[in-house]
């Protein structure tokens, strides 16, 4: 047997187990071990390597999108998942960044994707054509040996700069961080999970399918979060983790006090009988995590992470959770805080910002080796998260940067939607920022000004950008205002604005 990735030797061992199951569909281990083989097969078309060839990947979550992503992987490529709903100029942006030859999708897909492929000069593929006519699963498929050090995941994320950047991660960078997780949170084989976040986030990617699949557990996997199926899968025993972002918990909070009581006795009683429920990927209110709690009986674990780096710090599984708190390193992680003048803070209570060394952190932003270069220091990386420790544990106070919005799990450009805002021909001037938010954790707010002798509608420009951004880009809250606050150097003063929109309620 040639030397084959970890992930896919595990898989060999977990056999028959139910992998993942969508709808009705089932997959066993072996089924998605000979779904990859057909899956590079097709995609090597008589070449021995394809030699760290990017493939994006537009599929939903389920066996297909799980051998898409193993099958580039075993013929030696990057994968690059995109969003389901992301725009014609996201995707042209990605396509055309990371130089994509191949977009591999479904057909149901196909046709929206085409104009955006064609663009960057890469060709569309339906999975459903890689897929077919699937034999048994080889032991020896005769595909090439991959070295943990090649390069395996680009995930897009914003930044400071206008546009996401490509961010790639290697077999042994992805596989440092799953196996940190599985220590950490004792995934095992008995384990099951659903799947309902974006997997082009590291969160569904790494946090939930990669350690799935590498413990041999299963999955139940979702196109999009949907409350009422869940809850009845909740009820019904189906799971024994449950993994999402804080503006999740809230609409579950809502949805089971509409329910009938029998049902919602039977719901919570369900989340009750969970082993472990984590947020993330953006700060839980204290109220949330309180009110789940005493709902559920489920202290939810917090944890902190990043693309960059995965999961860096964590609540512990057995001991305290204190709300508000991310806990401390994970397996296998160093983190340090840094003061704003250079020096390492020792000190409990002052506040620096998290740096972080260790072997899941990434191995570049792709064609951004300056970005790269000035993102670490002797080695560490800088997240631009500032925190304190307290009592022993991490506590996020916010960001060094506000161009940073994070909202509802999504980590957010305001440069980049400026620049989107900016392509109006009645918008003269724009300044985009987070207003702090009980539900979104952070809302994106815009104050716009107009060219001369115009006169713009919020909601006209809203409806406006819902055709040119993805959904949780597109501003909630907006403000047209005849000019935007400056300093004396005639820059815009994010802060200043910011207090122009007073703190949603949800």
């Amino acid at each position: 047997m040639s030397q084959q990735l970890r992930i896919i030797e595990r898989a060999w061992a977990h056999g028959d187990a139910v992998a993942i199951g969508a709808g009705d569909e089932r997959h066993t281990y072996r089924d998605l071990l000979a779904g990859s083989a057909a899956v590079a097969r097709r995609l090597l078309d008589g070449r021995r390597d394809l030699d760290e060839a990017r493939v994006a990947l537009v599929v939903p979550a389920g066996g297909q999108h799980v051998a898409a992503v193993w099958g580039v992987w075993r013929a030696g490529g990057v994968a690059v998942p995109l969003g389901l709903a992301a725009t014609q100029a996201e995707l042209e942006h990605a396509l055309g960044d990371s130089g994509a030859a191949c977009v591999v999708t479904t057909a149901a897909l196909a046709d929206r994707l085409r104009a955006a492929a064609a663009a960057g000069g890469a060709r569309v593929v339906a999975v459903e054509d890689l897929l077919a006519g699937v034999a048994a699963a080889d032991a020896d498929p005769g595909l090439p040996p991959i070295d943990p050090g090649r390069r395996a995941f680009m995930l897009y994320t914003s930044g400071t700069t206008s546009k996401p950047k490509g961010v790639v991660h290697t077999h042994a960078t992805i596989r440092a961080q799953i196996e940190s997780l599985v220590d950490a949170w004792r995934w095992r084989a008995s384990d099951s999970i659903p799947l309902f976040l974006p997997l082009h986030h590291v969160h569904a990617a790494v946090n939930i399918q990669a350690c799935a699949l590498w413990a041999g557990a299963t999955i139940d996997a979702f196109p999009a979060f949907d409350a009422e199926v869940i809850l009845d899968r909740v009820a019904a025993d189906a799971y024994t983790l449950f993994m999402a972002v804080p503006t999740i918990y809230v609409k579950l909070i809502e949805v089971i006090g509409t329910l009938p009581e029998e049902r919602r006795r039977a719901v919570v009683a369900g989340f009750g009988r969970m082993r472990l429920m984590v947020s993330g990927s953006a700060g839980l209110p204290a109220s949330v995590h309180a009110t789940w709690e005493a709902l559920t009986g489920q202290r939810l674990l917090e944890r902190y992470g990043m693309t960059e780096i995965g999961m860096a710090l964590s609540n512990p599984y057995d001991g305290e959770r204190r709300a508000g708190f991310v806990g401390v390193p994970l397996p296998g992680v160093e983190v340090r805080l840094v003061a704003e003048q250079g020096g390492v803070i020792g000190d409990e209570g002052a506040p620096g910002e998290i740096q972080v060394r260790g072997p899941a952190v990434f191995r570049e932003y792709w064609n951004a080796p300056d970005v790269t270069a000035r993102s670490f220091v002797d080695g560490w990386f800088r997240t631009g998260d500032v925190a304190v420790v307290e009592w022993g544990s991490y506590r996020i106070l916010g960001r060094s940067s506000v161009d940073i919005i994070k909202s509802g799990g999504y980590k957010l450009s305001a440069l980049e939607i400026e620049a989107a805002l900016l392509d109006h021909p009645d918008v003269a001037e724009c300044a985009v920022v987070g207003v702090p938010d009980e539900t979104w954790g952070e809302v994106v707010a815009a104050a716009v000004v107009p060219r001369a002798t115009v006169a713009l509608d919020a909601a006209a420009l809203a409806a406006w950008a819902k055709g040119r951004m993805s959904p949780y880009k597109v501003p909630r809250r907006w403000l047209v205002m005849e000019k935007l606050p400056r300093n004396a150097l005639g820059k815009v003063t994010k802060p200043a604005v910011r207090t122009l929109f007073p703190a949603a309620g949800g």
